[in-house]
């Protein structure tokens, strides 16, 4: 009777864990592309739905206001508790850094979410650091590394090469970057790359120099409202599945009332097979 006790509550427990499961939010699939709430288009850089918005005329990374002004939320409280912790601004600009290099393991949109592209918003990719397993590309890394910046309280870019993107920081004085750089005809910018393990900050890839750059300074914050839901059909994107958690309050709960009840089991079992 008591075995069966124990089976039950655990039955209970795998139920209920996958009763709260939800995922971060709703996208669409519309002609073989991913749209997000917002009716931005993950898998896709150019266009005016177009996650970096890529036209002739230039671009303009839009992902990033899905974690700004009024959409601000875990990335962007992120970027404020290093503004809170480290006062010296190059210490700052450092830890911000190093916090991103080391906890996103870079992997490619086609091995993580199935698609050639897929870009991922900072609020995203901070949910996945929180549970240990965050993964993206260079795009990723940008848009998260320059969410946090502007919200440390510096001024940031998101900078183009073809095929590549990373961040640009304005951090006039800073020694250690290999190559300063100057941008809208201000020196005083450094090149933020965090894809590769060992990079340090301000570190300045030579086929980049050999690249015509674009950058675009996240300097007015816009407000984005999701828009009404797209017609197209609700997509599992690749990869999202493995984002469902449950929350630590009720983990909380069913763990005091499962493991006191599924001890109780083995030390009776256990009094039984003494005897």
């Amino acid at each position: 009777m008591n075995t069966r006790i124990a089976t039950s509550a655990l039955i209970c427990l795998a139920f209920l864990i996958l009763s709260w499961q939800a995922p971060a939010q709703n996208f669409y699939k519309i002609k073989g592309e991913i749209y997000d709430s917002w009716q931005i288009c993950r898998t896709r850089p150019n266009g005016i739905d177009g996650y970096f918005q890529v036209t002739e005329e230039g671009f303009r990374p839009i992902i990033i206001f899905e974690s700004l002004a009024s959409n601000t939320n875990i990335a962007h409280k992120l970027g404020q508790e290093f503004r809170e912790r480290y006062s010296d601004f190059y210490q700052r600009a450092e830890k911000i850094y190093l916090f991103a290099r080391n906890q996103i393991r870079y992997t490619q949109d086609l091995d993580q979410f199935g698609y050639r592209e897929f870009a991922q918003n900072a609020d995203e990719i901070a949910r996945e650091i929180e549970k240990g397993r965050a993964r993206g590309d260079c795009e990723d890394y940008a848009v998260f590394l320059a969410t946090l910046y502007k919200a440390a309280g510096y001024r940031t870019a998101i900078v183009l090469v073809p095929g590549h993107a990373a961040t640009l920081l304005y951090l006039p004085g800073y020694k250690k970057a290999n190559v300063n750089l100057k941008f809208n005809e201000e020196s005083g910018w450094i090149w933020v790359e965090a894809t590769g393990r060992n990079n340090p900050l301000g570190w300045y890839p030579d086929k980049a120099m050999q690249e015509k750059a674009f950058a675009y300074e996240i300097e007015r914050i816009e407000d984005l409202s999701p828009q009404a839901q797209p017609t197209g059909e609700i997509a599992q994107v690749k990869g999202k599945s493995r984002a469902w958690t449950i929350s630590p309050f009720f983990s909380i709960l069913l763990i005091m009332w499962i493991v006191p009840m599924i001890s109780r089991v083995f030390i009776i079992m256990s009094k039984r097979r003494s005897r």
